[in-house]
C-alpha cells in the first residue's frame, strides 16, 4: 500500500501539529538548561553530535511547521484574514511578555531601587527595542548582572525571521506565486544552494548570523513547499530515511547543513501528518508560544537566585513555573486575541490551526 499524499493526510482532519509544537517548545527549554548557567551552548551533547544544539533543531522544526501552516492559512483564507491572523497571533503575546518581564520580573530582580529602575532609560529602550526590532541581547538595568547571559528575553530574536517569512508569504500571495508551485521549489533550491556555496567558501569561519539568515528562511520555505505540493508529495518514512541518510553520508561536506535542514522540514510534517502524528497528544491549549517566550526569563531568574545549581538541576522547577505562566498567556492573552480576529471578520469560530512564531 502506497503512502498517502500530504493532501490526503490533511483531509483526515486529526493531526499532531499542536502536540508537536508543544514538544518543540519544551525542547528549547531543555536545551537552554545546558547553556544558561555556563554561557556555552556547545556544552549540550547534541551540539557536538550534529553541529547544532537541541534548541536550534527545535527552532528548525518550528519554522518548518510555520511555513507549512502559515502558507496553508494564506492559501485558504485570503490576504486580509491572513494579515490579521499573523498580527494577532504574534503581537499580543509578545507585548504582554515584554511588559511582564521588563516591568514585573525586572523590577523584582534588579539590584536597583524600584523607583530608580523605573526611571532608567535602559528600561524603556529595552521595551521599545524588543517590540520594534526583536532585540534579544539587550539587558535590563541591574538585572542578571552575574549571569553568563544578561538578556532577559533571549529567544525573541527568531521572531524577526518569522515576521520576514510571513511578509514573504504575503508578497507571494499578492504576486500570485502561491498558485505557481514551481516558484516555491526555485526558492528552496536557491536558498539551499546559497547555503552550500557560502558554507563551502567560508567553512568553519562562516558567521553564525549569516548561516541563520539562510537557514531559517530555507526551512520555512521548505515547509511552504511541502504544502503547495501536497497533491504530489507523500508522507513517506522511506523518503525521510533517504534524506536523513544523505545528510549522514555528507556530514563532513558543505552540503550537510542544507540536507539536514530539508530532512528536518520534511520530518516534522511527516511526524504531524503520519501515523505517529495522529496518535500524538493533542492538547486543547496551544502553550508553545508562551513556553518559548517565558522559558528563558524563568531559567535566567532561577539561575540568578540559585547560582550554585546547574542548569539541568533547575530544569524541573523551570518547567514547573513555565507551564502555568504559558497557560496564563494562552488563556489570558493569545486565545482572546485570536477571538478578536474571528469577530472582526464576522465569524463565530476559527477554522484553521493558528501557528505561533518561535
Amino acid at each position: 500500500m502506497s503512502a498517502p499524499t500530504i493532501a490526503d493526510a490533511l483531509g483526515r482532519g486529526r493531526n499532531g501539529f499542536t502536540g508537536l509544537r508543544l514538544a518543540l517548545a519544551l525542547a528549547v527549554v531543555v536545551s537552554h538548561a545546558f547553556s544558561v548557567t555556563t554561557g556555552a551552548a556547545g556544552d549540550e551533547p547534541l551540539a557536538r553530535l550534529t553541529g547544532y544544539t537541541l534548541g536550534e533543531h527545535a527552532v528548525n522544526g518550528f519554522f518548518a511547521v510555520s511555513g507549512f501552516l502559515v502558507t496553508m492559512s494564506c492559501d485558504r483564507r485570503g490576504i486580509l484574514d491572513y494579515a490579521l491572523a499573523r498580527t494577532l497571533r504574534i503581537l499580543p503575546g509578545l507585548v504582554a511578555a515584554t511588559l511582564v518581564v521588563s516591568l514585573g520580573l525586572g523590577a523584582a530582580m534588579t539590584r536597583l531601587p524600584v523607583s530608580e529602575y523605573l526611571r532608567e532609560p535602559g528600561l524603556w529602550s529595552f521595551i521599545s527595542g524588543t517590540l520594534t526590532t526583536f532585540k534579544s541581547n539587550a539587558a535590563l538595568p541591574g538585572v542578571f548582572e552575574a549571569n553568563p547571559y544578561r538578556a532577559p528575553l533571549g529567544t525573541v530574536w527568531t521572531l524577526k525571521y518569522e515576521v520576514l517569512c510571513y511578509l514573504g508569504v504575503l508578497v507571494a500571495a499578492l504576486c500570485g506565486f502561491l498558485r505557481r508551485r514551481w516558484s516555491a521549489l526555485v526558492i528552496v533550491a536557491g536558498l539551499a544552494l546559497a547555503l552550500t556555496i557560502v558554507g563551502g567558501l567560508r567553512g568553519s569561519d562562516l558567521p553564525k548570523g549569516t548561516e541563520t539568515a539562510l537557514r531559517l528562511p530555507l526551512i520555512f520555505a521548505a515547509g511552504a513547499c511541502l504544502y503547495l505540493w501536497r497533491e504530489r508529495l507523500r508522507i513517506s518514512g522511506a523518503a525521510l530515511a533517504c534524506l536523513a541518510f544523505a545528510a549522514f553520508v555528507l556530514a563532513r561536506t558543505p552540503a550537510y547543513p542544507a540536507l539536514l535542514f530539508l530532512a528536518e522540514a520534511y520530518g516534522v510534517v511527516w511526524l504531524a501528518l503520519g501515523p505517529l502524528g495522529r496518535g500524538l497528544f493533542d492538547p486543547p491549549a496551544d502553550l508553545s508560544y508562551g513556553i518559548y517566550l517565558y522559558g528563558w526569563p524563568i531559567q535566567q531568574s532561577l539561575h540568578a537566585l540559585w547560582p550554585q545549581m546547574s542548569g539541568p538541576a533547575l530544569l524541573a522547577p523551570a518547567l514547573a513555573v513555565t507551564l502555568p505562566v504559558a497557560a496564563l498567556s494562552w488563556y489570558g492573552i493569545e486565545r482572546p486575541a485570536l477571538a478578536l480576529k474571528a469577530r472582526a471578520l464576522g465569524r463565530r469560530r476559527l477554522g484553521t490551526i493558528e501557528p505561533a512564531g518561535p
